[in-house]
């Protein structure tokens, strides 16, 4: 189908990329039950109230609305499956203890995240619930890793960071607007952080203890140069120790940080290098501690992000630890290698019952049986047959084709 029939952001997805991405999708979802995920399928549509409630609140340019013609209620147009399973885990599974949720469908997004992404984002993620230990964020993290093992990346680069590293800091200034803040942060735009600060101070909007405002305008431009190496002489954290606010968050995020750096966990996957940007706030806000963002070769873009988002569940009624990942599917189908075509057997056209049931039974037994239509014998598309269904001696055989 021609693409300008279709909105902008928006593409059809042709055979060969959606036996990709499906052959992917199966797969992940395998590896997640092998860890213990249970699947979840949360509705495409909610109430509106349901979907930004909360810490889903910043999504709310990025999400649909429309009008139920039942009900008369505004509806919502999924933007991120995530807050959808925080409200199934406080709101319907109400279990005690801890609790692993996976997911998988599309999302629609008011606006592409950017130039070159979809407004139809193919979502594949998982969640752990009632655990606020690293060990969770350890467990999540290596599956997100082992999610993009499925498509045998060589190299992956790990952007470690902790939200409330900010949220420390500008509590020492009140007056500060923490969505331009966390706007020049995420732009990582020094020059404009540093103009916004000083029209702060002139302004004599300064809380009442100056030097703490002061302490917190030298901290929120010291996290723009917080990047690179996480361990040697002058890593992030050792130079973050020594420039940041001395504040007990601050050191509980930088001590959690170090605990994941130092795990045992990056023996088994060499091909991970992970560093350290404390100044790395893209994607949803819901996040309330430790985050991270999945890069791989020749595609600019985080392939995969998540984090910590505790207590998002509190409006459902039910807060809980909670700690997830997610990816999008079809930008990562994209870095699987090209699979060779699928052996398929041909076969006849003919109103024979024994050949149906010769061929049913093959297609029972997994077999690919690609039923030609008269005039279209050499039209194999994305199948490669290599064997053929022959009348020989009053029965039908397989025979191999050169």
């Amino acid at each position: 189908m021609p693409r300008w029939l279709l909105p902008e952001s928006i593409s059809d997805v042709l055979p060969s990329e959606a036996r990709a991405i499906e052959m992917l999708r199966r797969r992940l979802l395998d590896l997640y039950r092998t860890y213990g995920y249970e699947l979840v399928m949360p509705p495409l549509l909610e109430h509106i109230e349901s979907l930004l409630t909360g810490s889903g609140r910043d999504l709310a340019h990025r999400t649909f609305q429309l009008v139920d013609q039942l009900s008369g209620r505004t509806l919502g147009v999924r933007a991120d499956m995530t807050p959808q399973v925080a409200r199934i885990d406080a709101h319907l599974l109400n279990r005690e203890g801890v609790a692993r949720l996976c997911y998988a469908g599309p999302v629609l997004h008011a606006r592409p995240s950017d130039l070159f992404a979809s407004r139809e984002p193919l979502q594949v993620g998982a969640e752990l619930y009632g655990h606020a230990g690293a060990e969770a964020d350890l467990e999540v993290i290596e599956l997100m890793i082992a999610s993009l093992a499925q498509t045998n990346v060589r190299r992956i680069r790990l952007d470690l960071c902790h939200m409330g590293i900010v949220s420390a800091i500008l509590a020492l200034d009140p007056s500060l607007d923490e969505a331009e803040i966390y706007t020049a942060l995420q732009r990582k735009d020094a020059p404009g952080l540093a103009e916004y600060l000083e029209r702060s101070a002139a302004s004599g909007a300064l809380a009442t203890d100056r030097s703490q405002c002061e302490l917190a305008h030298r901290g929120l431009l010291a996290l723009l140069e917080l990047y690179g190496d996480a361990d040697g002489p002058d890593s992030v954290l050792t130079r973050a120790r020594s420039t940041l606010p001395q504040l007990p968050q601050v050191h509980e995020a930088l001590e959690t940080i170090e605990r994941l750096v130092s795990s045992p966990l990056w023996q088994r996957y060499p091909q991970v290098e992970i560093s350290i940007d404390l100044a790395d706030l893209r994607g949803y806000r819901y996040h309330t501690g430790i985050s991270f963002a999945a890069y791989v070769d020749d595609i600019p873009n985080a392939v995969a992000r998540g984090g910590r988002y505790d207590d998002i569940g509190r409006d459902f009624g039910r807060a809980r630890p909670a700690t997830g990942f997610s990816l999008e599917l079809r930008e990562l189908a994209s870095l699987a290698p090209a699979e060779v075509r699928s052996a398929a057997v041909r076969a006849p056209w003919s109103d024979d019952p024994v050949l149906a049931e010769r061929i049913a039974e093959l297609r029972s037994g997994g077999e690919i049986v690609l039923q030609t239509l008269p005039g279209h014998e050499h039209e194999q598309l994305e199948f490669c047959c290599d064997r053929e269904l022959a009348f020989q001696g009053g029965h039908w055989v397989i025979r191999t084709l050169g």
